[in-house]
């Protein structure tokens, strides 16, 4: 036969009397554990809070057991008697007891200030300014990382893998000719279309030719790649960096003696730099065809006829501005995605996050430096 189980012991108990001149004793018994749970005080908390109680009294000889269950309920009942100025006797508490509780009234609660109410707008303002301010230093601190890398690149020194570069080189390469193909296309018919409808009302129709040609070579064709490529490629970069970050890939690279820009950020800073003329020469060699196809179709304009158009009106400069501003979209394009893929958060969310931040800040980027570049070569004359 199995030995019976022992018994528990009696529930915690509270129980209050009334004692000559107004004093309360407060006798506790039982089982005062947080296995057992707490017993009520209320009735305790309604005598003190009456106003007619001289001094409180503990008394314990029913006790059986007990642990910080009995202090949290001896210091919830002391504190409400300081609050009413009323004194308390604990002698008749366990020595240990007594002790625990001397320590939690030894330091008096303290009122925390209360803050001071900013103006929200205000406020706003100048968190998001803080955080602009701090994103500016560490997204120059990155840049020139990748400048030391390139430095290390240009020694020979520079240390990642030819198989990350030519990885690199077909996704933002190969990789893109489909939609950057489609969207030049288009933006040449487009640019075609709108100029026809006004050149049309001049009997000017063959100039068609010409707006497209330095439309697309000096402006749209570099312009509308460098954001595909913020879209297409800045945003890969991101969320494969994001995601070595989150899996700790970055930390143990840097534990190996590697450093993560030259490693991870060069490779792809140089692929998409050296991709992106091609891309452009690509890009305007599209859009003209766009142009092309709405010339001929619609303004009944001899297809011989309009290329010579568009070859008399196109100076090699304007070719190589396109060009001289593709590679700068691709530099920004790749150091925005690689800064927000290495500077991501450590959770799954984090990732997204980066991707999307990646996106719109290599598209503001994009269309800043083109605005930077069209200011400098109006200056230049060019």
């Amino acid at each position: 036969m199995s030995a019976p189980a022992p018994a528990r012991g009696a529930a915690a108990r509270v129980d209050v009397t009334r004692g000559a001149e107004g004093e309360l004793r407060v006798r506790l018994s039982g089982r005062f554990t947080l296995a057992d749970g707490l017993p009520p005080s209320s009735a305790v908390e309604r005598e003190i809070d009456s106003g007619s109680v001289s001094r409180v009294l503990f008394e314990a000889g029913g006790l059986e057991d007990w642990d910080s269950a009995l202090v949290s309920v001896v210091f919830k009942i002391a504190s409400l008697a300081a609050r009413h100025d009323i004194p308390v006797d604990a002698g008749g508490l366990p020595a240990a007891a007594r002790r625990l509780l001397d320590l939690s009234l030894a330091v008096k609660p303290r009122a925390m200030p209360q803050a001071e109410k900013d103006d929200a707008l205000t406020a706003r303002v100048g968190e998001a300014a803080l955080r602009a301010w701090g994103t500016a230093g560490d997204a120059l601190t990155f840049l020139g990382e990748t400048v030391i890398a390139l430095g290390a690149l240009l020694r020979g020194r520079a240390r990642f893998r030819r198989v990350d570069l030519m990885h690199a080189l077909e996704s933002a390469g190969v990789g893109a000719l489909g939609i950057v193909a489609l969207i030049n296309l288009l933006i040449g018919a487009v640019l075609a279309f709108v100029g026809a409808v006004q050149l049309q009302q001049f009997g000017a129709s063959i100039f068609v030719a010409n707006l497209v040609a330095i439309g697309v070579t000096r402006e749209l064709g570099a312009l509308m790649t460098g954001i595909v490529m913020a879209g297409r490629t800045g945003a890969s970069f991101a969320a494969v960096l994001g995601t070595m970050t989150v899996n700790e890939e970055v930390d143990a690279l840097e534990t190996m003696g590697l450093r993560p820009v030259q490693f991870l950020v060069l490779p792809r800073v140089l692929a998409t730099s050296l991709m992106l003329p091609a891309l452009v020469a690509y890009a305007d060699a599209l859009g003209i065809l766009g142009g092309t196809f709405v010339g001929v179709t619609l303004l009944d304009l001899g297809a011989f006829e309009y290329l010579r158009a568009t070859q008399s009106s196109l100076a090699l400069r304007h070719v190589v501005i396109g060009l001289v501003k593709s590679v700068a979209f691709g530099v920004v394009v790749a150091l925005t995605g690689c800064y927000y893929g290495i500077r991501c958060g450590r959770s799954a969310a984090a990732v997204g996050e980066a991707t999307t931040r990646a996106v719109v800040m290599g598209i503001v980027l994009v269309v800043i430096v083109d605005a930077l570049f069209t200011v400098l070569m109006h200056l230049l004359h060019l």
